[in-house]
C-alpha cells in the first residue's frame, strides 16, 4: 500500500528528460482535511489497509496479513465477505459522506464538532488514513457499442459524482467497481495532476486481464485464505444535529451534480497518424479545432486555458497555454469566411499551429505567465497592495479549459488487438458557469477520446452540440491538407 517514497526525479519524457516525481508520493496514504480558512493535505507514511464502502455502510479492510500483501484471490474473499453482509447502515452512515461533497466550512466545523473523540474519530481516522476509497457500487455501468453516447455519458456522470453520498471525495482517489464488474477512478485533484493518476490507471488496467488474469469461472486466480480475518466494520455515533449538515451537504453537493452536463464521445474518423501525416503537431490540431468549435458554438472567442506540466522542475504542477491567440484568431476567421482560399486557410493554420507549439514549449519550461502572475497576486495580498492590472488579467474567467489526458505507457497495451484494455481518458466539470470543459486523450494512431462538460443552467452551453461542432471542425481541418489528392498523385 505504500511507504515513503523519497523525492526523485524518476521519470523520463521520451525516455531522455527527467521529469519530478514529488506527485506520486502522495498518490496513496493521502487525504485532503477541510478547514475554516484553508484545507490541508494529510498524508500517513504508511497504510496496510483500505476503506470500502458498500450500500451505506463503511468498512476497514486489512491489505496485509502475515506479513505480506494479501494475493487477488484473498482480496477477492473479502469483498465476497462485504457483498455478503445484510446489516443496515447505522443512523446517519449512509449519507454521511456528503459532507465531502459539499460547501468545505460546514464540513470542517461538523469535523471538530462530531469526529474529534471516540468511535466517530477511530472511524474517520480509519477513511482518512487508508491507502485509499473503494466503492461497491450498485449501480451498472458499461460502453454499449449499440447505444455509445448514452452509456459512456451515463459511465463518465456516475465517475465524476455518483450519488454525493457514495464517493469519500478527500480521498487522493476513489476506486469505483460497478455492480456488472466495471470500474473507474475518482480523483481528487490537490495533491497531483491527471498525468499521475492516469500512470497507476495504466498499469491497473494492462496488469488486472493480462499479467493477473482469471480462472475460468470468473474468480482471481489462486485460493482462499482459511484463517484469514474479515472486514471491519466501521462503527458511528452520529446525532441529529450532525445529520441536518449532512442532509444539507447532500442538497448542494446534488443541485452542482444535477446541473452536470457531461458528454463523452469517441472520435474515430481518423487521429494522430493522420495528424502527422499533415505536418503539425496532435495536440495543436485539436486545439485549433476547439478553437474552431467554440467559436461555431458561441459566435464569439474566449480566454482558453489548456493544461502544461512543469515537472522538469523539481516539485513543478501545471502551467497555462493560452491557446485562444492572435493567429488562431485569424485561422478560425478564416475557416468562417467563405470567400478565403484552401492555401489562405493552410498558411494561417500553419502559423496558429506554430504559435502553440511555441507557447506550449514555453510554458513547460518555466516561461508561461500565469504561474507568474499568481505570484504576483500573492505578493500584493501579502502586502496588502491593491493592483488595477491584476485584477484586470485575473478577473476573466475561462470559459474554455482544456487539458489533454496523455497515454503514458503505450507499451502495455496491444491497441490493434485488445483497444477495449486501454483507458479512455478523463473528464472533469466545466470552470465557468456559462463555460466549458474539454479534456480528451489521444488513443494510437487512430482513436481520440473527448470528454466535455457544461452546465445545464447556462443558456449558452450544450455538450452534445458542442461535440458535433468538435466533430465538424475535425474533419474540415484535415480536408485543408487533401492527403487523399496527394496520394493519388504519388
Amino acid at each position: 500500500m505504500c511507504t515513503h517514497t523519497p523525492h526523485a526525479q524518476l521519470f523520463l519524457l521520451e525516455n531522455r528528460v527527467p521529469l519530478c516525481s514529488a506527485q506520486w508520493e502522495r498518490m496513496f496514504n493521502s487525504s485532503r482535511i477541510p478547514g475554516l480558512e484553508t484545507d490541508v493535505l494529510q498524508h500517513v507514511n504508511e497504510s496496510k489497509h483500505i476503506a470500502v464502502f458498500h450500500k451505506g455502510r463503511f468498512y476497514k479492510v486489512w491489505m496485509f496479513y502475515d506479513g505480506r500483501l494479501l494475493l487477488p484471490r484473498e482480496i477477492e474473499q473479502q469483498i465476497e465477505r462485504i457483498l455478503m453482509d445484510k446489516s443496515e447502515p447505522q443512523p446517519g452512515e449512509e449519507m454521511l459522506a456528503a459532507l465531502t461533497a459539499g460547501d468545505r466550512v460546514p464540513w470542517a466545523k461538523a469535523r471538530t464538532q462530531f469526529f474529534s473523540r471516540g468511535k466517530n474519530k477511530q472511524s474517520l481516522d480509519a477513511v482518512e488514513k487508508a491507502a485509499f476509497f473503494v466503492t461497491l457500487d450498485d449501480s451498472e455501468q458499461r460502453f454499449d457499442p449499440d447505444n455509445p453516447v448514452q452509456s459512456l455519458d451515463s459511465y463518465g456522470k456516475s465517475l465524476l459524482h455518483g450519488k454525493c453520498y457514495d464517493r469519500w471525495f478527500d480521498k487522493s482517489f476513489n476506486l469505483i467497481v460497478f455492480k456488472n464488474g466495471t470500474m473507474g477512478l475518482n480523483g481528487e485533484h490537490s495533491w497531483a495532476d491527471a498525468p499521475v493518476i492516469g500512470h497507476l490507471w495504466e498499469h491497473v488496467l494492462s496488469s488486472d486481464p493480462v499479467r493477473l488474469g482469471y480462472s475460468e469461472d470468473g474468480h482471481c486466480k489462486g485460493n482462499p485464505h482459511p484463517n484469514l480475518p474479515g472486514p471491519q466494520r466501521l462503527q458511528w455515533d452520529i446525532p441529529e444535529e450532525c445529520q441536518t449538515v449532512i442532509d444539507s451537504s447532500l442538497k448542494v453537493a446534488q443541485a452542482l451534480a444535477d446541473d452536470v452536463d457531461m458528454h463523452i464521445f469517441p472520435f474515430n474518423d481518423f487521429g494522430k497518424g493522420l495528424i502527422k501525416k499533415c505536418k503539425t503537431s496532435p495536440d495543436g490540431f485539436i486545439q485549433l479545432a476547439l478553437q474552431l468549435a467554440h467559436f461555431r458554438d458561441k459566435g464569439k472567442f474566449c480566454l482558453t486555458y489548456e493544461a502544461s506540466m512543469t515537472r522538469l522542475f523539481r516539485e513543478g504542477r501545471t502551467e497555462t497555454v493560452r491557446s485562444c491567440t492572435t493567429q488562431t484568431c485569424d485561422f478560425v476567421r478564416a475557416m468562417m469566411n467563405g470567400k478565403a482560399t484552401r492555401e489562405e486557410k493552410l498558411k494561417l493554420l500553419r502559423t496558429a499551429a506554430e504559435k502553440h507549439q511555441d507557447m506550449y514549449r514555453l510554458a513547460m519550461t518555466g516561461n508561461g505567465i500565469d504561474r507568474h502572475l499568481f505570484c504576483l497576486y500573492l505578493v500584493s495580498k501579502y502586502l496588502g497592495e491593491d493592483s488595477a492590472f491584476l485584477k484586470e488579467v485575473l478577473s476573466e474567467p475561462w470559459r474554455l479549459s482544456t487539458s489533454q489526458t496523455p497515454l503514458q505507457q503505450a507499451e502495455l497495451f496491444d491497441l490493434k488487438r485488445h483497444p477495449e484494455y486501454v483507458t479512455s481518458g478523463g473528464g472533469f466539470g466545466p470552470v465557468a458557469d456559462d463555460g466549458y470543459g474539454v479534456s480528451y486523450i489521444i488513443l494510437g494512431e487512430d482513436f481520440i477520446n473527448f470528454h466535455i462538460s457544461s452546465k445545464h443552467s447556462s443558456p449558452e452551453t450544450d455538450s452534445h452540440r458542442f461535440g458535433n461542432h468538435i466533430k465538424q471542425a475535425m474533419l474540415e481541418i484535415l480536408e485543408l491538407f487533401q492527403l487523399d489528392n496527394k496520394a493519388k498523385d504519388k
